[in-house]
């Protein structure tokens, strides 16, 4: 029967791109909300209920210690995902990693909170957000290789773009089903049991996504890897793309810093600067993020045919020398209190990880070969996500309690920025690889070997 079913399911599978790329987006997108609400209840929900303190700052600032800790669990998520992606194939890894991350989700809606059951409480929401930052790590490599390894070599930063629209979609439901909850609820009601809503939809989001991922089929460029080394397969992928690649994984993560750092602190942080810095009503903050992520959907794909055109290392510059800017511009608009000031510094900060966010699929995708290509991927990625993206709304906490001021923090941002331009400014243009013959050890790839323009 399971075989008969699964020929069934093959032979509906489906090959197109952008059916592909629908699909990777709506698991990536099923995932990031997950991953975001917690992000942003951390912010309005388990600072009180879970991390209760005297200083506010202090019970958020341990709510998002918790948030953090997801973030250490997503390399180790990366190197198994990474592993099994690379010698099983993307499809089914992606399938385990959704599911993983729904039932681990589900599970908070129903967590007791420390007034119940002490400090069992957190001790449990830890446990579950580690889980999920252990699905989450094999999530981002294996949705961008399911599109990028499907062919379309002209607009593969398009393409691969998709997955990437899976952040902001993903925190825009969160902030969104927050936002809505804590509009029709009272503060009582809401900070109760309302919230425990949003995390038990997550059930339902993960049942399409899942449904939607079965019926894609295994990359072309996998299974003609696997054809090939099927004497002598990867024993262990992450081994040997570090082992042959790690120049490249590093030269990948160092330039996600602005961009990790930046959204982390566009996104989620300026919710707590909002509410318990400048004392604004909670509603002003999930509207600007709300607006924001709307700008980064539309910008996203738009930024990415404009990559396929020009070069991932022309996005990725103006980029890291926008993050530097708007930093001190960010929390100049933050300060004037004003609710359009707040939308624009949100919506500008957001189109700048829009930028980003069009060339990385593609970028990372581009830089290793099939055989290892699902393990490094993760790795870079996951790697610039803990060091940048984890401890970004810590160090701003951190930086505001010990100045007083939202511009130290435009320091630290500005400073993330700048290690992305070194990196962009270091790395090769890698927009005419062909991905069938990506070097099996670290070669420079050289711009100038790119023709300037590549139309479609």
């Amino acid at each position: 029967m399971a075989t008969a079913t699964s020929k069934s399911i093959n032979r509906r599978s489906h090959t197109s791109l952008p059916v592909i790329a629908g699909s990777s987006l709506a698991g990536t997108a099923v995932e990031w909300y997950d991953f975001f609400l917690y992000g942003t209840a951390a912010a309005l929900v388990f600072n009180k209920l879970f991390f209760p303190s005297h200083d506010p700052l202090v019970g958020t600032m341990l709510a998002f210690a918790t948030y953090a800790v997801g973030f250490v669990a997503r390399p180790v998520g990366a190197a198994v995902f990474g592993h099994f992606g690379d010698r099983r194939g993307r499809r089914a890894t992606l399938i385990a990693s959704l599911l993983l991350m729904g039932v681990s989700t589900f599970l908070i809606a129903f967590l007791p909170t420390y007034g119940a059951i002490g400090i069992a409480a957190p001790i449990l929401l830890v446990l579950l957000r580690l889980v999920q930052g252990f699905a989450l790590g094999g999530e981002w490599g294996g949705a961008v290789l399911l599109v990028s390894e499907h062919g379309d070599s002209k607009r593969r930063a398009f393409w691969s773009a998709w997955p990437n629209l899976g952040p902001p979609l993903g925190n825009l439901m969160a902030a969104g089903v927050l936002a809505l909850l804590g509009a029709v609820l009272s503060e009582d009601a809401f900070l109760s049991w309302g919230w425990r809503i949003a995390f038990g939809l997550s059930a339902l989001l993960v049942v399409i996504g899942l449904v939607l991922r079965l019926y894609v089929t295994e990359t072309p460029l996998f299974e003609q890897a696997k054809q090939a080394s099927s004497l002598h397969p990867p024993k262990a992928p992450l081994g040997e793309a570090v082992r042959g690649h790690w120049r490249q994984i590093l030269l990948a993560a160092f330039t996600r810093f602005g961009e990790n750092a930046g959204f982390y602190i566009f996104s989620l942080f300026v919710i707590t600067y909002i509410t318990q810095i400048l004392e604004l009503r909670r509603g002003i903050g999930l509207t600007a993020v709300m607006v924001g992520m709307v700008v980064a959907l539309v910008a996203i794909p738009a930024f990415a045919v404009l990559a396929d055109r020009i070069g991932r290392r022309p996005i990725y510059i103006a980029a890291s020398g926008a993050t530097i800017v708007w930093s001190f511009a960010f929390f100049a608009l933050l300060d004037t209190e004003r609710t359009g000031a707040i939308i624009l510094a949100v919506a500008v900060g957001l189109l700048i990880f829009a930028a980003y966010s069009s060339v990385i699929g593609a970028f990372f995708s581009e830089l290793f070969p099939t055989e290892v290509r699902y393990s490094a991927v993760s790795l870079a990625y996951n790697l610039a996500s803990v060091l940048a993206g984890s401890v970004a709304p810590i160090i701003a906490i951190a930086l505001y309690n010990r100045f007083g001021t939202g511009y130290a923090i435009a320091v630290y941002l500005a400073a993330m920025g700048a290690i992305s331009l070194v990196a962009a400014l270091i790395a090769d243009e890698t927009r005419a690889v062909d991905l069938a013959e990506v070097p099996t050890q670290d070669t420079p790839i050289r711009a100038a070997d790119t023709p300037a323009v590549v139309t479609s």
